[in-house]
């Protein structure tokens, strides 16, 4: 006797950010639609984010924040759903936000609304959820793909992969959705953690007994540079401004810190004539954490003479040094403390407006699993989004 096989017009593979999404826009379309997830609960990462209140837009979540090998790809769809409209949603769903820098968005309360909002916008008679299972395999057949996961068989005319990739492992992420685009012959961006710390070896390795000192500061990477933060950690360097630039750095490359970044032109020499009887650290420390102060000028020089014996070369040469600060990180932490995972499925594979794949009919990918990845500050979130809405609309 054949167990019965459960038919679908779509099944979506990861009840994150991104499939929700796709499964509310599909289910309110009235197509049928399985979201299946590993996990015991849905959107998980969503819980966690935001120190627990989600951060779950940008105000300024424009295509020049997202990186992608294809810096086009993601245009089509952030234009046609962007964050003004997801806040739309949430106002309609009477979830009180506010904005806290640089255009993140958080909720006031917790995260949980918008996990719940998503659910709620899924309808109930169109879209089934099935948690704590894992997928044993996927095949494609007579148009249509067939899925077995737990001691369940189940088919659909579509199918949708939105399972992320593998940074924050301990909440169950994997590759799962390079392996699935690889079994059907579709090319893969090298992963690679992004927003991440970076560690420190070498002879920076004396910076770590900064360990939680932080610093307004400007951070580059080749012609990239942000401006905000970065943390001293016990194994290198941290903060939001390190998070930022860590997206674009590859290993061997320098990160370069400017620590003053408001000072004027040779403002070193003007210090001199000013305050002579002073000191470089004690100078530094009006605009520094102490400890970072003494730091710095323990590398720039063995001995501390007042400003005015110094030579005006020598004040110049420090002035560039404190302005353009190098660093070599030896590596990150890895995707076990990666916010996202740079690079993925290859957006030369996929239709930026519809998000299928051009060589297997009816197969899409979304969220984070695509070579699509944005700023630290709710961009990430705002790409699930979309992806998610574009796929929801055509499955």
């Amino acid at each position: 006797m054949t167990a019965h096989i459960s038919q679908y017009d779509t099944i979506i593979i990861g009840a994150g950010g991104a499939g929700l999404m796709c499964a509310a826009v599909a289910g309110q379309r009235g197509r049928s639609v399985l979201l299946i997830d590993h996990a015991d609960k849905p959107g998980k990462k969503i819980l966690i984010s935001g120190g627990g209140r989600c951060n779950f837009t940008n105000l300024q979540a424009i295509p020049e924040r997202f990186l992608s090998a294809n810096r086009h790809f993601m245009k089509s769809a952030l234009s046609r759903y962007d964050q003004h409209d997801f806040i739309a949603m949430v106002d309609r769903h009477g979830i009180a936000w506010h904005e806290k820098t640089l255009g993140q968005l958080f909720c006031d309360g917790s995260a949980k609304q918008i996990v719940a909002m998503l659910m709620d916008e899924c309808p109930d008679d169109r879209v089934t959820l099935s948690l704590g299972a894992a997928i044993r395999d996927i095949r494609h057949s007579d148009g249509r793909f067939t899925v077995d996961y737990g001691d369940t068989t189940v088919t659909a005319a579509s199918l949708v992969i939105a399972t992320g990739g593998p940074s924050i492992p301990k909440m169950g992420a994997t590759g799962f959705a390079y392996d699935v685009a690889r079994q059907f012959g579709l090319k893969v961006v090298e992963p690679r953690p992004a927003l991440v710390p970076l560690t420190l070896g070498g002879e920076d390795v004396l910076f770590r007994e900064l360990s939680g000192v932080s610093a307004p500061v400007i951070a580059r990477c080749g012609k990239t540079a942000f401006r905000e933060a970065a943390l001293f950690t016990h194994k290198g360097l941290s903060g939001p401004a390190i998070l930022q630039i860590s997206s674009y750095w590859r290993k061997g490359d320098a990160v370069q810190i400017d620590f003053l970044p408001d000072s004027a032109e040779d403002w070193l020499i003007s210090a001199k004539q000013e305050h002579p009887r002073q000191h470089l650290p004690g100078l530094l420390g009006q605009h520094l954490p102490q400890r970072l102060s003494d730091a710095l000028c323990g590398r720039l020089s063995e001995r501390t003479a007042p400003l005015g014996e110094c030579k005006d070369a020598q004040l110049r040469d420090w002035q560039r040094q404190l302005s353009d600060w190098r660093f070599v990180p030896n590596g990150s932490e890895g995707y076990a403390k990666a916010e996202v995972t740079a690079g993925g499925v290859s957006t030369a594979e996929l239709s930026s407006k519809t998000m299928e794949a051009k060589k297997v009919s009816s197969l899409y990918f979304i969220g984070e699993g695509v070579d699509v990845t944005g700023w630290l500050g709710g961009y990430n979130f705002q790409w699930a989004w979309s992806s998610g809405w574009a796929a929801g609309q055509v499955v």
